[in-house]
């Protein structure tokens, strides 16, 4: 068995911009996967390359760290210290005029994000965001963070912008499988479920995740699918895992939680855990950096399985040296392509 069997099947976050005493020891002993990284701990590239480091050096490794940096109203680095990246929802805009700008620019984005969040030592960007911008969904939720609602459209600029982040040296996340296009409620705050039949879902909701189903990660959404399983939200729903995200889009990458702490999930946050890694995540996600709840979850969390192992290797497989180029260069080129769209 490989090595990377070895540690918890989850990624925590942590507390502040600093590393604690008692951190560092429970992330000695509790030995997760890897990090996720918010805004709560970035306040300067200096510190944060510290941050980053010491979380690696609590578990005596190069630990995958994460972070949602994709733009818009969801970016953990923002100015002052770190480029202002637009919503995905621009390059879906400038698609409708000129889809081939369109793609190249996300892919630049894409490139500086990764290059951005590279030179602090994170290596897994939690992008693109697959799901589609449709009518009558708490926006919210998705909105902008969509390229469109139009599910080819979200396809190629999907693509894109995940090349992009391989050529600035990190791994993105498709998410949020099978789709959240369409919760009418935020699952931070409650938990949404969508009456689509499946041949719509096919159509629609799924067809971007199938089109990027190659692609290492990805990370499940919090919502009932009543069409897949009316009783359990996908990231606890081992029907819907198995038969949507794993058969019908054909996704057998690293399949992560979102947040365990978020509102759409119930019960005891040891038990969201057991319930989604029994359901076929390969990892939990627990971001909010509470020691004690991270204590507790640890202990309900086993260590990563063969399966889950060979997962993360060929994941790995997919990385690339990064682009030598500045920054940017590459903003300078997307800031060319959306100064084509109409000024508001």
């Amino acid at each position: 068995m490989s090595p990377i069997a070895l540690h918890r099947a989850i990624l925590f976050g942590c507390a502040g911009p600093v590393l604690t005493a008692e951190e560092r020891l429970f992330f000695r002993d509790a030995d997760p996967l890897g990090f996720i990284l918010f805004r709560r701990n970035c306040e300067t590239p200096d510190q944060l390359a510290a941050l980053v480091a010491d979380l690696r050096a609590a578990v005596g490794r190069k630990a995958p760290v994460m972070i949602d940096q994709e733009g818009g109203r969801v970016a953990r680095l923002r100015p002052p210290h770190w480029p202002a990246f637009p919503a995905a929802g621009r390059f879906g805009a400038l698609a409708s005029l000129d889809r081939d700008a369109a793609e190249e620019a996300a892919r630049a984005n894409a490139t500086a994000i990764a290059l951005t969040t590279g030179a602090a030592g994170i290596d897994i960007v939690a992008a693109p965001v697959l799901d589609l911008d449709l009518p009558g969904a708490d926006r919210t939720v998705v909105g902008d963070r969509a390229f469109s609602g139009d599910p080819a459209v979200v396809a190629r600029l999907g693509r894109a912008l995940a090349e992009g982040l391989l050529d600035g040296g990190a791994l993105p996340v498709i998410k949020h499988l099978p789709g959240h296009g369409r919760s009418r409620v935020d699952s931070h705050v409650a938990l949404p479920v969508v009456e689509a039949d499946l041949d719509t879902l096919e159509r629609t909701d799924f067809a971007p995740f199938r089109d990027l189903a190659d692609l290492p990660w990805g990370m499940t959404g919090h919502l009932v699918f009543t069409a897949l399983d009316p009783d359990h939200p996908v990231t606890q729903s081992p029907t819907a895992i198995r038969d949507a995200v794993r058969g019908r889009i054909g996704f057998d990458g690293v399949l992560c939680s979102d947040d365990l702490s978020m509102g759409a999930l119930s019960g005891s946050l040891p038990d969201r855990a057991a319930r989604a890694l029994a359901a076929g995540c390969d990892l939990a996600l627990h971001c909010n950096g509470d020691l004690a709840e991270m204590r507790a979850i640890a202990a309900a969390v086993p260590a990563i399985g063969p399966e889950t192992a060979a997962r993360l290797a060929r994941a790995e497989a997919w990385r690339r040296p990064a682009s030598n180029r500045p920054v940017e260069s590459y903003l300078e080129r997307v800031r060319e392509l959306l100064g084509r769209l109409p000024t508001a």
